[in-house]
């Protein structure tokens, strides 16, 4: 669908920018990088433009790219919107579902594109899992089970504080948490707990999901210490089926029973010739040309949230909390 090079502003140049740039360069896109810090460092290693100010930026710019924390997410789309440009942003999209929904409102009214980057809806044994349960291989899905474990990301202060990330919930789980309600469906009840270490920085948390089919979903996340070897991990039970996947693990990716002849969804694609960022910024593009609507939706990105802000609504009182119908207002 890319015919002419998309001129692109990256707003950030934290480590999530140094993600997405691979996949800018791929695409062919003009990029001017707009950052409080680290730009001119981003910029001579990706070739890019440095822009001294947002707004030289957004002049240069027909599609935004916002890689900041949270914090700050709300307000750059709200310019970037005003200005009349396409949005790209990381997620968590904001802690305010509701400012969130009328940015969603605004795009919409403005025929303006508005994505959430839930980059994970693009990994190959995601995608795969999610085909499977969709085409009814595993049959009606009973318990999903995901793990995503991690160093504590102690290199920006940011992510410790829980006004501005949300928390290991929302900052890290909320990729599983969108998972989870994209291979199981909407989401009615969330049971979190969490365990912190006062001693040293590492945290884990677990999140039980009640979906509207009556399929439970166990969602753990672990910021542990210093070296802790990045993980994945899921396990997808049906009453027909059920697959296992673990990214530590070569070939892991097992289909046990199942209503299909090990076709499609049998393995993921595991070429990796072309990186999740790159599929994720490819689609996000294609669509503000007229494109496909992408597999996630800005409203989906605000689902996300909700349901991690209830999980925390949990872990702080001790008891189950019921999720809110989601908006239908919310779309772009």
């Amino acid at each position: 669908m890319l015919h002419t090079p998309p001129r692109v502003g990256l707003v950030g140049a934290g480590g999530i920018s140094h993600a997405h740039a691979p996949g800018l360069l791929e695409l062919g896109a003009s990029v001017t990088v707009f950052s409080e810090h680290g730009a001119e460092e981003l910029s001579r290693r990706y070739g890019f433009t440095v822009a001294s100010t947002f707004d030289e930026l957004l002049e240069r710019s027909e599609v935004v790219d916002i890689c900041t924390p949270t914090s700050s997410h709300l307000e750059y789309v709200g310019a970037a919107l005003a200005a009349g440009r396409h949005v790209i942003c990381e997620k968590p999209v904001s802690l305010d579902p509701e400012a969130a929904a009328e940015l969603g409102r605004t795009a919409e009214a403005r025929g303006l594109g508005l994505f959430p980057a839930h980059v994970v809806r693009w990994f190959p044994a995601y995608v795969a899992a999610q085909r499977a349960v969709s085409c009814g291989e595993l049959g009606s899905p009973a318990v999903l089970r995901f793990s995503r474990i991690g160093e504590y990301p102690s290199w920006s202060q940011w992510f410790a504080d829980e006004q501005h990330s949300g928390g290991i919930v929302a900052d890290q789980m909320i990729h599983d948490l969108d998972i989870a309600r994209w291979i199981a469906g909407e989401v009615v009840e969330v049971f979190a707990t969490r365990v912190a270490d006062d001693t040293a920085p590492a945290v884990s948390a677990q999140v039980l999901l009640t979906h509207e089919n009556d399929a439970i979903s166990a969602v753990n996340g672990i910021w542990g210490a210093a070296g802790t070897t990045f993980r994945t991990a899921f396990s997808i039970a049906g009453d027909q089926g059920m697959l296992r996947y673990d990214s530590t693990e070569s070939g892991s990716f097992r289909l046990d029973g199942g209503k299909g002849d090990g076709g499609a969804s049998d393995r993921p694609d595991s070429s990796f010739t072309e990186s999740p960022y790159l599929l994720e910024l490819r689609e996000f593009i294609d669509a503000v040309r007229g494109g496909a609507t992408p597999r996630v939706t800005w409203a989906d990105g605000i689902r996300a949230v909700e349901i991690a802000l209830a999980a925390n609504a949990s872990i702080a009182t001790g008891q189950p909390v019921r999720v809110s119908e989601p908006s239908r207002k919310a779309a772009a």
